[in-house]
């Protein structure tokens, strides 16, 4: 069940509540009983283990051997 924070806007009050997702947002403050709203912030998430980069995916190739150089033009005589 999701956790979801919401803060007063009238006392400034925070409150976290566990509600699923089928029921409807909070729209009262336990303390003052004034409105509130839900507040939003970043998730944090790590992923372990394989399978979630694109490289995991990939058939590992042996690498390629590089070209020999080019000689260089070999000088007129005139």
């Amino acid at each position: 069940m999701p956790t979801y924070e919401y803060a007063c806007t009238e006392c400034g009050h925070q409150f976290e509540a566990f509600q699923s997702f089928s029921e409807d947002a909070l729209t009262q403050c336990p303390e003052c009983k004034g409105e509130v709203q839900k507040v939003y912030s970043n998730v944090g998430v790590v992923f372990k283990g394989s399978g979630f980069y694109k490289t995991d995916s990939r058939a590992t190739k042996p690498a390629a051997t590089p070209a020999a150089p080019t000689p260089p033009p070999a000088p007129k005589n005139d």
